[in-house]
């Protein structure tokens, strides 16, 4: 996903940052839970981009979203990192790219360290046998990468399943299938 030529050397900058200060791991757990609330609410990215809102009214609520307990005492390598980073997206007036640049790092580290993202969407839960060979068949096919997992169920889809790996989809759902022989009766 590209989020941006901004958003993107920020995120690089944070990553080298990271590096030399070797906490690029728990910086991206962080990021990882960032980059779900901003996805389940979209309320946080608009408060971002809210001039009227203050700077540190933007930064708690980061630091909650991204499960720091401002009143906890956290001295943590990855949450001072956060910390500068946040200070400095504002010093330079682009706090309301932080979303944008929370997925570039997520990207970036995800490359470095070739991790691949797999979701696999079914109609019914799989069985364990069947999630179990379904994961060997990914490792297979993404020869040495650490795979990132997730299922879920969405019905509409009749049967069968939808695998994503990375940017590759492997639709085996009987709704594709509908879909692909209505689109053959509508051509002839």
């Amino acid at each position: 996903m590209n989020q941006g030529l901004i958003p993107y050397r920020y995120a690089k900058a944070l990553y080298k940052v990271a590096l030399e200060r070797n906490c690029t791991k728990e910086l991206y757990q962080l990021m990882g839970k960032l980059a779900a609330n901003f996805a389940s609410t979209p309320s946080l990215q608009e408060a971002m981009c809210n001039p009227f809102i203050k700077t540190e009214q933007k930064k708690q609520l980061i630091l909650t979203a991204a499960g720091i307990d401002n009143n906890v005492a956290d001295d943590s390598v990855a949450t001072a990192t956060l910390n500068d980073f946040i200070t400095l997206l504002d010093r330079n007036k682009r706090i309301a790219f932080f979303r944008d640049a929370v997925l570039a790092y997520i990207a970036i580290y995800r490359k470095e360290c070739n991790i691949s993202t797999v979701k696999v969407t079914s109609a019914a839960p799989l069985t364990p046998e069947a999630s179990e060979r379904l994961r060997k068949l990914i490792a297979a096919h993404k020869k040495g990468a650490t795979i990132e997992y997730s299922e879920s169920v969405d019905p509409e889809l009749l049967g069968g399943f939808i695998v994503n790996i990375d940017n590759e989809r492997l639709d085996a759902s009987i709704q594709n299938e509908l879909k692909q022989l209505r689109l053959k009766l509508l051509s002839h």
